[in-house]
């Protein structure tokens, strides 16, 4: 049987050479003709932030006027004395999310309690899979939630650079079927790194039945080389003076608004903070990762605004699962089910805490019961504010939660 061009480009040796494009190559792409599109500056951007090992919601937007919390935490709950950040429906965000604070007083923030999925799963890789593919816990799907909206009709999502990773390696949520978009760190290494012969090399050795193949790999390489011109080009524009967390995660967010102000016409972000499987101290290791989380938002955000871009952004914040609502031996707090979103941006329509908390008086065994499917959030910022075709890239069945965003 005929080796596929996909299975080639799956199976070759080559493929783990994906971004070492040879310098040629960016004559093919003249020749070809890549037309890069024009500045987008003034379109709706989406940037997903992913809280990676299960954070504790309960320990994010404390139900701090519930005696059954307390009872369930007799030593990880946090007391209204500790400084708790007061919001509505009895609720307030942990002390070190002052940043978040800052959003939802300037009616910047939105928060969705028990966000869930039926028959949920308490595996890190199975839930985060489900999370990012836009699956059922029953179904096992290859391709990504923006993956497929790359993939969409989508007249702004032409280049691999129209959906970008600010991370060494590319997620679930960013495969599409037939378009995909780029993982990187930094825009100068990534431009260095595609100037590379080593496939220039390997070309002139291709076996003539491999050609084909090895043509379809080079379109691709191609495109490739044409992103990293784009993005090395962009990136020289506007260097950001906003103070942001001296970390990773920090750096990534510091990244990402130098892009965005630069005119990169990227119509989605993808970003991680990692350090959320709190089974042991989680009172540290929450404190430090919300500090992190909510400064660094608070300086995305302000960093966007001073350029007139965070009008146009949304900010969607998730993790693969919560936690149980009772505390361990360890103190900390083992893997569970519902958990809270927040989306934030400059042009939300729903502001605030958008529904009641968690239930504490009617659990799943000890687990939260979720309230709102994440998948109709999904659709309502792919039709409502990216404006997709939701039921293409979701399927049916996910009601959208109308003037969300």
């Amino acid at each position: 049987m005929a080796t596929t061009r996909r299975e080639f480009l799956r199976n070759s040796a080559l493929a783990s050479t994906l971004l070492l494009v040879p310098k040629f190559l960016h004559a093919l792409d003249r020749g070809e003709g890549l037309a890069r599109l024009r500045d987008a500056t003034s379109a709706r951007r989406l940037i997903v932030m992913q809280l990676s090992g299960g954070n504790d919601g309960l320990n994010t937007v404390i139900p701090y006027k519930n005696d059954l919390y307390y009872k369930a935490r007799p030593t990880l709950g946090i007391k209204e004395t500790a400084g708790i950040l007061a919001l509505d429906k009895d609720l307030g965000l942990h002390p070190a999310l002052t940043g978040l604070k800052g959003l939802y007083d300037q009616g910047q923030l939105a928060v969705l309690n028990a966000v869930g999925y039926p028959n949920p799963d308490r595996s890190h890789f199975r839930s985060m899979d489900i999370w990012q593919s836009g699956s059922g816990s029953d179904q096992v799907v290859s391709t990504g939630w923006l993956g497929r909206y790359l993939d969409s009709n989508c007249p702004d999502c032409q280049r691999p650079y129209n959906g970008l990773e600010i991370d060494d390696t590319l997620s679930l949520a960013m495969k599409g079927a037939q378009r995909k978009g780029l993982a990187l760190k930094n825009a100068d290494k990534f431009h260095q790194i595609t100037q590379n012969r080593f496939l220039s090399k390997v070309s002139k050795e291709a076996a003539p039945e491999h050609q084909d193949q090895v043509d379809y790999l080079y379109k691709t390489l191609a495109e490739t080389a044409s992103s990293a011109d784009y993005l090395y080009d962009k990136s020289k524009i506007y260097k950001s003076s906003v103070a942001y967390p001296n970390s990773d995660f920090g750096k990534n967010l510091k990244t990402t608004a130098e892009l965005i102000n630069s005119g990169v016409e990227s119509r989605v972000y993808y970003l991680a903070l990692s350090g959320f499987d709190t089974h042991v101290r989680q009172q540290e290791q929450q404190q430090r990762l919300f500090t992190d989380l909510g400064n660094g938002l608070a300086a995305l955000a302000d960093d966007l605004r001073q350029h007139d871009q965070w009008n146009n952004t949304l900010v969607l914040v998730f993790s693969e699962f919560g936690r149980r609502v009772g505390q361990n031996a360890s103190n900390g707090t083992d893997h569970g089910t519902a958990n809270n979103l927040f989306l934030a941006g400059g042009a939300l329509q729903k502001k605030g805490v958008l529904n009641d908390a968690p239930d504490l008086a009617n659990l799943d065994q000890g687990d939260l019961r979720h309230q709102v499917d994440f998948r109709s959030i999904y659709a309502s910022v792919l039709h409502d504010w990216l404006g997709a075709d939701d039921t293409t890239i979701l399927g049916t069945g996910f009601e959208r939660m109308p003037g969300l965003v």
